[in-house]
């Protein structure tokens, strides 16, 4: 891995505002509306509060991004922080027109479809780790539970309590150095040898891509692509698993391929095949 210039970094942590994101915003744009906040403890929890007492001021493809999140949540209640200005955090609010809720399973996965080709447009290796994780196979080093992968990107999707709507927050460490990444399993795109660190740039292609993404999944006549597309970058398809389900004793196989809910379809070896709606992936061997 290698270590970013400073004058890299210095580019990449200029601060953000909404007017150097307004070109994101309007007719044939990919958000409806953005607004950027100097510091934010979680944009997911600040656009869950504001979406749901004041529906019509966070429409379908609106945004809320912190130019430093200082207390991120992930799923099963973890925390992470980044130094300031170092990640690409924020929250879009989503109303998928026609999609039923019985399949807001797949709205992590389409989001991480979303990152994924994002980061790949910019020469990164991106996989999508299920059902929440963008991920990197990168160093010699072999990490419990992760292999060589290393995770770039965290995605939260949350349900607007009342509201056929959905919150996804995204955070993408951008210019950390490696001593500034919280675990051994974690990189930023300056570590993994990116040349482009440009926040600004990246947030462009990325609402872009979930925009896009988004679209797709709404697609009544498509709906059978997101399957499909989201199936052909998870890196979790085809390895030796061990998968941590909520109240319940660890799920042990062979990832084979996503259910219709958009869960994870673990072969044992029994063969018995499972499916696994929410969890956390442990990588046994590939």
């Amino acid at each position: 891995m290698s270590t970013p210039s400073p004058a890299a970094v210095a580019h990449s942590r200029r601060p953000l505002t909404t007017e150097g994101l307004s070109m994101l915003v309007g007719d044939n744009r990919p958000l409806s509306q953005v607004r950027v906040v100097p510091t934010s403890p979680s944009t997911n929890t600040a656009v869950l509060a504001k979406a749901e007492a004041k529906p019509d001021e966070w429409p379908h493809m609106s945004a809320l991004v912190a130019d430093h999140q200082t207390a991120g949540r992930g799923r099963s209640g973890r925390q992470w922080q980044t130094p300031a200005a170092a990640a690409c955090t924020l929250s879009v609010v989503i109303r998928p027109s026609g999609v039923r809720r019985d399949a807001y399973g797949w709205a992590p996965l389409v989001v991480g479809l979303a990152t994924v080709r994002a980061l790949r447009t910019l020469g990164v290796g991106a996989m999508l780790k299920w059902p929440n994780d963008v991920v990197v196979e990168a160093g010699v080093r072999e990490i419990p539970e992760w292999g060589k992968w290393r995770k770039v990107v965290g995605i939260l999707c949350e349900t607007v309590p009342g509201q056929d709507a959905i919150v996804a927050g995204i955070g993408i460490n951008v210019s950390q150095a490696p001593g500034e990444l919280p675990v051994p399993h974690a990189a930023s795109l300056a570590t993994l040898g990116a040349t482009k660190l440009d926040r600004v740039a990246l947030l462009r292609v990325l609402t872009a891509e979930l925009a896009d993404a988004v679209g797709m999944w709404e697609g009544t006549d498509d709906r059978g692509a997101i399957p499909a597309s989201v199936g052909a970058v998870c890196a979790t398809i085809g390895w030796d698993v061990a998968v941590d389900v909520p109240g319940a004793s660890p799920v042990n196989g062979r990832a084979v391929g996503l259910s219709p809910q958009g869960g994870l379809l673990v072969e044992t070896s029994s063969g018995e095949r499972r499916e696994i709606l929410a969890g956390d992936v442990r990588v046994r061997r590939a």
